[in-house]
């Protein structure tokens, strides 16, 4: 027997996590953007990652539509953009409180994370409530910063030894 829900959650507080903003652009949707920490590399050949999205997270409608997304790994300055991505914000609010730019498909950067990866959905499959998105990476910027993390429910940052 699986366990419950709760105990699921209580579990997989003790992983940390970073935290990422995955962002999209479709002609009927508009820009979208949520705060996502199921984020993992899947292949360096072709180089692909993938993502988790509530099948029910508006974000995953832009994406279909457009096929592209980006992944946004934040930096420790940047708690309130994932608050605000977390649903704290409307859309239209969310990228009008943050500094971002366009890539080359079209897709929102998020200029104040410490990597952006631009990619092409070629996969897609339902897992219980969520969808695992996997896209092939089209362009990667990389920033200086040190990485927000997320653990036991609240924001961490890396310590110096």
């Amino acid at each position: 027997m699986a366990v419950g829900v709760d105990d699921f959650k209580k579990a997989l507080q003790l992983w940390a996590s970073g935290v990422t903003v995955v962002t999209t652009s479709s002609e009927r949707y508009g820009l979208q953007g949520m705060t996502v920490t199921a984020f993992s590399s899947v292949s360096a050949n072709p180089p692909q990652i993938l993502v988790c999205l509530n099948q029910n997270a508006d974000t995953g409608t832009g994406i279909e539509e457009s096929q592209n997304f980006a992944v946004n790994v934040l930096s420790t300055d940047q708690q309130n953009v994932s608050n605000q991505f977390a649903g704290g914000a409307s859309q239209e609010e969310r990228f009008a409180n943050t500094n971002w730019s366009v890539s080359a498909s079209g897709t929102p950067f998020l200029n104040d994370s410490i990597l952006s990866l631009d990619c092409k959905v070629v996969n897609k499959v339902l897992v219980g409530t969520h969808w695992i998105v996997i896209g092939e990476i089209q362009e990667s910027v990389c920033r200086d910063g040190e990485p927000l993390l997320y653990f036991s429910g609240s924001y961490r940052e890396l310590a110096e030894k």
